[in-house]
């Protein structure tokens, strides 16, 4: 028995103080976006209750599936290395990044060389490479593959898409193939959801076409993702296999929003190739805010 648990789109507050040279970017929309709403719904408080509640649980492993920060400042890049830290051991910790972690060109590079040591697959290298390929990227641990893909690119203001490259795709689709040879359930984390009309327009991610392909051809057992701020199910059918596609709220979300408050996926997986049984449960954050409680159960298969 294996159990993954997943979180998204943790946005780790509060904002700091930026300077004026920070702000005179995309990150000025971001900043008022913040102040206007983001931030009364938006709880350190939430995350802490759910971390607390997921070590209850004593997973294997935690997926992390983008949206660390806000507007991908310096100091929130350091914050949240400081905070992965604190939460997990890298080898016990997959993450991969979203659009806010890639708010402004560069951002991106700075987010992952701070936090290479939860995206490092087992073949990269120890250190960190300017101009390394790293997404996608593929962790074993023990029945499980996880195959860390990245959707995180810098946007227009008022654009928060994804892209997911021909490149990628073809990696993907290879890595899975591999890992089922090897006999693995095969777990797949990205940051958009790779469904169509999952999101507005704005918010999509480019290459969804790829990403099927990929998924249909290499072959997987589980798709996790973010972004949304939502509890969905979607599924991937080609026909011959269904692989479920599953979000989660924001790590961060209070009660009382237009959004479901934060929570977290947890997944049992037992069983060998062609006989998996996947067991999901979410649990969410109560109206009073204190606590979580399980909200739902399913088999996904087996």
């Amino acid at each position: 028995m294996f159990k993954l648990a997943h979180i998204s789109d943790v946005h780790l507050g509060p904002l700091p103080n930026l300077t004026i040279r920070e702000l005179a970017s995309k990150r000025i929309t971001g900043y008022v976006n913040w102040h206007r709403n983001r931030r009364k719904h938006l709880f350190a408080n939430a995350l802490d209750l759910v971390i607390d509640d997921l070590r209850r649980q004593e997973p294997d492993h935690l997926a992390i599936t983008g949206d660390l920060v806000n507007l991908a400042s310096g100091i929130e890049i350091r914050r949240i290395a400081e905070w992965l830290h604190e939460t997990g051991a890298p080898l016990d910790t997959s993450v991969v990044p979203g659009n806010h972690d890639a708010y402004v060109p560069g951002a991106h590079d700075k987010a992952v060389q701070a936090w290479y040591d939860y995206m490092r697959g087992d073949d990269d290298p120890m250190i960190w490479r300017e101009g390394h390929k790293l997404f996608p990227y593929i962790r074993r641990r023990g029945p499980v593959a996880l195959i860390g893909c990245s959707t995180s690119i810098a946007t227009p203001p008022f654009s928060a898409s994804g892209f997911f490259s021909a490149r990628q795709a073809r990696e993907t689709s290879d890595l899975l193939k591999a890992a089922g040879e090897e006999g693995l359930f095969r777990v797949v984390m990205i940051h958009h959801p790779p469904i169509r009309g999952a999101t507005s327009s704005y918010k999509r991610m480019i290459g969804i076409r790829r990403f099927a392909a990929a998924i249909s051809t290499g072959g997987a057992e589980l798709v996790l993702h973010g972004h949304t701020h939502l509890n969905t199910l979607y599924w991937l059918d080609n026909g011959q296999q269904r692989v479920p596609v599953v979000g989660i709220a924001s790590a961060s979300q209070g009660p009382g929003g237009h959004k479901p408050p934060a929570g977290y996926n947890l997944f049992t997986i037992n069983g060998e190739p062609a006989n998996w049984r996947l067991q999901w449960d979410r649990y969410g954050l109560t109206e009073s805010g204190t606590e979580l409680r399980r909200d739902h159960h399913q088999f996904l298969t087996g």
